[in-house]
């Protein structure tokens, strides 16, 4: 794997602060309902799609997630720009404004979702993997959960599938605590998620998942692992969301109190503290960054400013896959 570097702790920390300041402005626009529907915001989890893109080889490898998608197609190399315009239904986005906040995709980067199907993405991850060994691409999906999709039977299912056919896939559970409002604690008679995979004799494991570096390690043993024909992994990596489930979410089954103490954890300041620790920047080189960050965020809300809306024309292109599909014909007439 690549050495953890001066340059990947900048990079880190330079992604990392966009990504935190990009989900805020998301919440200013969506209380000015310039973002309707959901929204789902992914502050604290920024260590996990830093590590794994370092791990991974993001000319051939895939990534699929649930709704909390904002920031996985950033770390794929989508424009950014284009993830604002979507969220506010623009043309310009990343599916022509027609998904939204949960639905960001692209082929070209081989992000492919953004599922809002609880659950849903867990077998999608898997076929996109049966896809790549099928034709020798060499390449591994990451499939990315949160802890309440871990109770599902596709789960399950998936599992025993892609262990009995050695496919090429991560599995990794994003445990950030709790499924909407309800806590890890009550949703099984265990808390330690990755031991699910112990009924698959897949490997499985936690990491600390507020250090970029702890989740790199993982994600190269195991997507190495994939890539050699040995099968998928089982990742839980144990994070902490600072928002709620939702911008609709009052969150009253956690305290202000509890937040403040994982908030300690913060993963952009452990980056912060490592950069100067090893004296790789000063704190002015690091707020430079900062202000970059910022003034990005706000060349993407121009972006999504200045784009059109979707022509009425586009309301029925993509329902559809045949252009002459009769119910379009009788909408029409």
């Amino acid at each position: 794997m690549k050495e953890f570097s001066k340059e990947v702790y900048l990079k880190w920390y330079e992604d990392m602060t966009m990504w935190r300041r990009f989900e805020d402005k998301c919440r200013s626009l969506y209380l000015k309902q310039k973002i309707r529907g959901f929204l789902h915001l992914y502050n604290g989890q920024e260590a996990i799609p830093a590590g794994f893109t370092h791990a991974m080889d993001l000319t051939k490898d895939s990534m699929i997630t649930a709704y909390r998608c904002h920031i996985h197609p950033m770390a794929m190399g989508v424009d950014p720009k284009r993830i604002m315009a979507e969220l506010c239904g623009k043309a310009t986005g990343t599916s022509g404004g027609m998904g939204g906040s949960m639905h960001i995709f692209s082929k070209e980067h081989r992000f492919y979702g953004g599922h809002g199907i609880v659950g849903g993405q867990i077998p999608l991850g898997a076929g996109i993997a049966f896809a790549d060994k099928y034709f020798d691409r060499k390449a591994v999906n990451i499939c990315f959960f949160g802890d309440g999709a871990a109770r599902q039977g596709s789960l399950h299912e998936t599992f025993n599938m892609a262990m009995n056919w050695k496919l090429p896939v991560v599995f990794v559970v994003e445990n950030n605590q709790y499924a909407m409002g309800t806590s890890v604690k009550r949703t099984a008679n265990h808390e330690d998620i990755y031991k699910l995979g112990l009924g698959y004799e897949m490997p499985c494991l936690a990491v600390d998942a507020m250090d970029p570096e702890k989740v790199a390690e993982a994600a190269y043993e195991a997507i190495e692992r994939a890539r050699r024909g040995d099968g998928p992994t089982f990742i839980e990596a144990r994070t902490y969301r600072y928002r709620g489930h939702s911008m609709s979410d009052a969150e009253p089954y956690r305290s202000k109190e509890e937040v403040s103490i994982h908030k300690k954890d913060d993963p952009i300041e452990l980056v912060k503290e490592r950069i100067l620790a090893n004296n790789w920047a000063t704190e002015a080189e690091l707020e430079t960054i900062e202000n970059k960050s910022r003034d990005f965020v706000d060349e993407c809300v121009e972006f999504m400013e200045n784009s059109p809306y979707p022509t009425a024309e586009k309301i029925y292109e993509y329902v559809y896959a045949q252009e002459d599909f009769p119910f379009v014909d009788k909408l029409e007439n």
